[in-house]
């Protein structure tokens, strides 16, 4: 689907980052969308005409340094606490009162959090395949830098500024290609085979892209726009996300073992590895997310949730909506 086929109004808005772009379509209860990594508004493009059709006004943005919203240079000003900042600005600047926040990937990181430190905006939470785990454990560098063994796990990956850069922007749209090939449940690679969120000593993130297929919800326009984003903005504010993660385990130490009461939903893909690596965290929804009223996972999908199955994303998101 073009963007330019969609019947949505594009804004900007003030923020702490500087401005935040969004896209909304629709009229009624505000439902704020926030997408993941490396992702845009766009990622939300077969959500939001249903969202406007079922009642409600649909908001999707672009993250501080996605797209057309501001992309400061400082490496901090991607912690959480900005990012939450940025999601209370939106809703104040559209004249609500109050929004469901609904997230994917590192989307739903920030609509959780989102919730659980502006519980006076955010009502209720949806999230897509990362599921809620609250502050606590070890330090997140530590952690990942033990899960690679003799490889290296991506997120630790992407810690060193240009790093990963230097890898990916010599070519962006081949490798948007196969990093959404590799976690897609339609073309990612075998079971058995070398794991593509691993980096061997001296190697590349590409190496173990797919390279002979894409993904059936992934059309070759979708790609030109992600593409396009990406060449004209870079990778530097995506990435700093990740090198955060330190900076927000200290920032929420008063959150330490917090759950998040608002009325919550969970949707995974039962081929995306986060459900496996995080199923502690999804079994203890029920004390962490006493909210919950819907969880999902489903067969066959990846990590893309919205994009490869929209259909069923859309009835199981407007269904959980309408029990708000």
């Amino acid at each position: 689907m073009s963007p330019l086929a969609l019947d949505v109004t594009h804004r900007l808005v003030p923020s702490p980052a500087g401005r935040i772009h969004l896209v909304e379509q629709g009229a009624g209860p505000l439902v704020l969308l926030v997408h993941g990594f490396p992702e845009s508004w766009y990622s939300w493009r077969h959500q939001l005409p249903a969202l406007a059709a079922a009642g409600y006004r649909a908001v999707a943005i672009d993250v501080r340094g996605y797209g057309r919203s501001s992309a400061p240079h400082e490496t901090d000003a991607y912690r959480m606490s900005e990012l939450v900042a940025d999601n209370a600005a939106v809703v104040e600047a559209l004249g609500e009162r109050s929004a469901v926040v609904i997230g994917h990937d590192w989307g739903a990181s920030i609509a959780a959090t989102s919730a659980l430190v502006r519980p006076d905006l955010f009502r209720a939470v949806g999230l897509l395949s990362i599921p809620y785990a609250p502050r606590g454990g070890p330090r997140p560098s530590e952690l990942f830098a033990r899960m690679g063994g003799e490889e290296e796990f991506y997120i630790s990956y992407f810690q060193e500024p240009g790093r990963a850069e230097g890898e990916i922007e010599p070519d962006v749209r081949g490798w948007l290609a196969g990093f959404y090939a590799a976690l897609s449940g339609d073309t990612m690679p075998a079971v058995g085979a070398p794991a593509p969120h691993f980096v061997r000593r001296g190697g590349t993130l590409r190496e173990r892209f797919p390279a002979d297929r894409a993904p059936a919800w992934l059309g070759e326009g979708d790609l030109d726009f992600y593409a396009g984003e990406f060449e004209r903005t870079g990778l530097r504010g995506a990435l700093s996300r990740y090198r955060n993660m330190d900076r927000d385990w200290d920032d929420m130490a008063g959150f330490d073992g917090a759950p998040l009461p608002q009325p919550s939903l969970y949707i995974g893909g039962a081929r995306d590895a986060a459900t496996s690596w995080l199923a502690a965290a999804i079994e203890a929804h029920r004390t962490t997310l006493p909210g919950l009223t819907s969880s999902r996972v489903l067969e066959g999908c990846g990590h893309w949730i919205q994009q490869e199955r929209p259909t069923e994303t859309n009835r199981l998101l407007t269904d959980w909506l309408a029990t708000l």
